[in-house]
């Protein structure tokens, strides 16, 4: 597909079908940061209700990387993956102390900061610095998977990225692809997902009964007291036998979610 004729298909459906969503309406690299780190594997529904409240409590990234544990763990849940909650407050913390709390606005700057792969650095530098970079997420993966590899299975990102840089807008990159984030939403809401034919692609293992669930049970029980004891757990996650959750205990503990002192977790 020639590229003037991609753009013009892109950009055409972005007219008429643009998501008006809060992290759009800024160009502030926190709030973008923020954004970025909560849509990773998570549903935009439960992100437009988390958003909002965690810029509440967390207004800017200083206040972020003086924040306790607890508080943002507390704020995070609902969101899941709670470990790209503690991987925020460490790049919050990273800002400060390495960059004097101004978000650096360079792919290989942002991919130091904890928890900042190449999508994430991408959009930082995209959409808050209007910077021309090229970087792969779900959905413009869709986009050029549908259009260039129609037949293809197993497609790397390594085959992709290059046909990002060919058709990149490089006057206004930050709207460019949000076109082809909408555009990769309508395709996988119409159609089976292009996705599919990624090499990257790995279904998601189902959330009830999983040990990721019982990890977030264990990982709120603890947040709703000010220490609990391997019984308070047992006492209040039914139906789950002391040995797997000792050994969720450990792996929290060993993670970096827990401290155990005299029998007693808390947040660490």
């Amino acid at each position: 597909m020639e590229t003037a004729a991609f753009r013009a298909l892109v950009l055409g459906h972005h007219a008429g079908h643009i998501r008006d969503l809060p992290w759009r309406h800024t160009r502030d690299p926190y709030r973008i940061l923020v954004s970025e780190a909560m849509l990773q594997q998570t549903q935009v529904s439960r992100v437009l209700e988390k958003y909002p409240l965690f810029l509440s409590a967390f207004p800017d990234v200083r206040t972020l990387a003086g924040a306790p544990l607890r508080e943002v763990l507390s704020l995070w849940q609902g969101l899941g993956y709670n470990r790209r909650a503690v991987a925020l407050l460490k790049a919050a913390q990273a800002i400060v102390g390495e960059h004097d709390g101004e978000i650096p606005p360079t792919l290989a700057a942002l991919r130091r900061l904890p928890g900042v792969g190449p999508a994430t650095a991408g959009a930082i530098s995209a959409f808050a610095f209007g910077l021309p970079v090229t970087f792969v997420e779900t959905n413009i993966r869709a986009v050029f998977l549908h259009h260039y590899f129609p037949d293809r299975a197993a497609v790397p990102d390594s085959e992709i990225l290059p046909l990002v840089e060919a058709t990149l807008d490089r006057t206004d990159p930050r709207r460019w692809f949000y076109a082809l984030m909408d555009y990769g939403v309508m395709l996988k809401a119409s159609q089976p997902n292009p996705n599919r034919r990624s090499r990257h692609y790995t279904r998601q293992s189902p959330f009830v009964g999983s040990r990721r669930e019982l990890r977030a049970q264990v990982l709120r029980v603890v947040l709703s007291t000010s220490t609990a004891t391997l019984s308070d757990v047992i006492a209040t996650v039914p139906g789950t036998s002391a040995s797997p959750l000792a050994d969720v205990l450990d792996a929290l503990t060993s993670d970096g979610f827990l401290m155990l002192s005299e029998g007693r977790y808390s947040i660490a």
